[in-house]
């Protein structure tokens, strides 16, 4: 499937009350592990691609069940660093109907956001691999984390690597001082692929935002106004080749009108709608669109209208699994994406 992936960033403990409880009525949580970028590399290892999580984790036995857990998933760990205090933690409340679901975030001081540079040997992590992936929740995270990423991200530059930018705006984590409109475009900048919500173009790069008030797959988006976002993007960055934007408009907790558009080579290319009636799990569902963004861009390369559509498909499904990670393969997400809507049972 082509060279290794490297993506990097910090892996949570998610700790979520059953059956949609509030987390003051629950006595129990389930747990399980993911983070961004962890999660984009399990989708990729589900389509086939080696790939590679650079990571902290601590060295006890939480940090040791979630080594165990990202190699369960198929994801290469034999970059990950371990050392500092704690696993960074989330709290997950699921909603229900109008009642949005809610995260609480428990990871100051956690073994990533402590991370310094010179830590990780970015040549060594680098050599033979041909793509790296990082998020906007990674500089978020601590000026640590971001001059780390910086490092990553020149290191990348430099060996020739293909790079990627999940834009992941969380206003929560920006809160050591600097803002995501400071700290993000000189990294952005040396992304050759940059991946995002309208609102994280708007609240990382400073673009207008542009409303999505679809309200099912019957909708038609005005392609002469992503046309000329995306091309105000293109000139203040001009590496970027590939643009992808995702569209969301959440009827409910359980019911989102999902959609998106790719800007290459001064074309747009739209997806078709999807109107996800039924939703399981949110968490993850951006994640699973890079996962497969990337996977079809190295699968189908000459054919940006298959990748988007391949990367719109993957992100659909992902709201019907529970967890962070997106467990689905290519042949189902190429079903879906040929038009198999009906959920009948497999045999």
């Amino acid at each position: 499937m082509g060279k290794r992936i490297v993506t990097f960033g910090e892996v949570l403990l998610r700790l979520t009350p059953p059956s949609c409880l509030r987390a003051q009525q629950a006595q129990r949580f389930g747990a399980t592990y993911g983070g961004s970028e962890a999660n984009v590399a399990a989708s990729l290892a589900n389509y086939g691609h080696e790939v590679d999580l650079v990571t902290r984790l601590p060295l006890h036995e939480i940090g040791d069940a979630c080594l165990a857990s990202l190699r369960k998933a198929g994801i290469g760990v034999r970059h990950i660093l371990r050392g500092g205090d704690r696993l960074g933690v989330y709290f997950m409340e699921n909603g229900a109907s109008m009642r949005a679901s809610k995260v609480i975030y428990d990871r100051a001081g956690s073994s990533f956001s402590t991370m310094l540079p010179g830590m990780v040997d970015w040549e060594k992590v680098f050599d033979g691999a041909g793509w790296f992936h990082w998020s906007g929740i990674v500089p978020a995270s601590s000026q640590h984390a971001a001059d780390v990423c910086m490092e990553a991200i020149e290191c990348a530059d430099r060996m020739g690597l293909t790079i990627s930018c999940d834009l992941n705006f969380r206003k929560n984590l920006w809160a050591y001082g600097k803002p995501a409109t400071e700290v993000m475009p000189p990294m952005v900048e040396r992304s050759d692929v940059i991946f995002g919500a309208m609102s994280e173009y708007k609240f990382t790069l400073g673009v207008n935002d542009v409303p999505f008030p679809a309200t099912d797959s019957r909708y038609v988006l005005d392609r002469d106004v992503f046309l000329k976002e995306c091309r105000m993007i293109e000139a203040r960055y001009p590496r970027c080749r590939k643009m992808f934007i995702e569209l969301r408009n959440s009827m409910s907790v359980n019911h989102d009108v999902l959609a998106a558009v790719l800007y290459s080579d001064g074309r747009l290319h739209v997806a078709p709608v999807y109107d996800i009636d039924g939703v399981v799990d949110k968490v993850g569902v951006g994640d699973a669109f890079v996962g497969g963004m990337i996977h079809g861009l190295l699968a189908y390369p000459d054919d940006d209208r298959k990748a988007l559509g391949f990367a719109l498909a993957a992100s659909a499904l992902k709201n019907t699994v529970q967890g962070d990670f997106n467990q689905v393969s290519v042949a189902e997400v190429e079903s879906l994406m040929g038009g198999n809507l009906s959920g009948r049972v497999s045999r």
